[in-house]
């Protein structure tokens, strides 16, 4: 009867120093002792914040302000399109009042809502007043209706320095004659956005509806 002889081959383990990169390392001593040293942690001193959560950091974010939800580029500005669609303001009052009637506060509502989407933009509102009485008390009544309408839109939450007001009184008529028509069309408050580039190009999210 024969013995064969088998050649096992020897399989050596070792341990990569990867599986503790981020642990710290191993030194060896005589034997089979180990140290372990603790890997030094370093010192965070860039600003990683991002205020407006358009996902580029405040250190590299020129445009601090992107509304919510835009197409961004790698400096954290949003795309705008020309648009024909900016929000109007017209407000009318009654003779001798600076009363907002209750018609025109959904408009108000809506100028609101496009300056909040609209962060890096303010409003100018330009009072008016017909020519019946004098002069000097038509330009006040002017201003204190273009301060009604800007403590309106402050209460829909615009902040008050983004909202200029100013009063021409009946010195800008937009219809020149003397019946009742004319005047209730030169008693009104108009508005001027400022620093409105366009409208904003979304950022496409599985909730965007595609063009048909």
């Amino acid at each position: 009867m024969s013995i064969k002889s088998w050649a096992l081959p020897l399989i050596l383990f070792t341990v990569s120093s990867s599986s503790f990169a981020n642990q710290g390392e191993y030194l060896q001593h005589e034997g089979d002792e180990y140290d372990y040293r603790p890997t030094p942690l370093a010192n965070q001193v860039a600003d990683l914040k991002d205020d407006d959560n358009d996902g580029v950091i405040n250190a590299r974010d020129l445009c601090p302000d992107t509304p919510r939800g835009s197409e961004i580029d790698n400096d954290g500005c949003g795309t705008f399109i020309k648009s024909s669609q900016m929000q109007q303001l017209h407000i009318l009052f009654a003779n001798d009042s600076s009363v907002i009637e209750p018609a025109f506060l959904t408009q108000i509502r809506q100028m609101a809502e496009f300056l909040q989407g609209y962060p890096s933009t303010s409003i100018e509102l330009q009072g008016y007043a017909s020519k019946v009485g004098r002069a000097e008390y038509n330009l006040a009544l002017s201003k204190q209706r273009s301060e009604t309408v800007r403590d309106q839109l402050i209460r829909y939450g615009v902040a008050p320095n983004r909202v200029n007001i100013v009063g021409y009184g009946d010195s800008v008529l937009v219809a020149e004659g003397e019946d009742d028509i004319s005047h209730a069309r030169n008693r009104r408050v108009t508005a001027t956005v400022v620093g409105y580039k366009g409208e904003v190009v979304k950022e496409w999210t599985i909730f965007t509806t595609l063009p048909m």
